[in-house]
């Protein structure tokens, strides 16, 4: 019984610690924003973010737009710094500072 539980509880562990090294981050979508970004865009990531609502930032996200939202608001964005590996979190970062957020991005 005892060895049943320390199983149960390493893989509950394995599991938790996994889910959370595999989601987006806003703080990321911040840097990589600021890295990839803002030259070519010639705004502010608080002004890239507040372009949109978070309801409007989630209906782009979720319609699989947001590389396509990028390039109408910034169409010097290369192309490259908006791949796959990029973009979820670009859209964590353009979410959480949305202009209807109320918080304010330090870049």
């Amino acid at each position: 019984m005892n060895k049943i539980v320390k199983v149960a509880l390493s893989a509950a562990l394995i599991l938790s610690v996994g889910s959370v090294t595999a989601s987006a981050d806003a703080d990321k979508g911040l840097k990589l924003y600021a890295k990839k970004l803002k030259d070519a865009c010639g705004i502010s990531g608080a002004a890239m973010a507040g372009k949109h609502t978070q309801a409007q930032w989630e209906e782009i996200n979720k319609g699989g737009n947001l590389a396509k939202e990028i390039k109408t608001i910034c169409p010097k964005a290369d192309d490259a710094d908006l791949n796959d590996k990029i973009l979820p979190h670009l859209y964590d970062f353009f979410h959480k500072f949305g202009s209807d957020s109320g918080n304010v991005p330090s870049c």
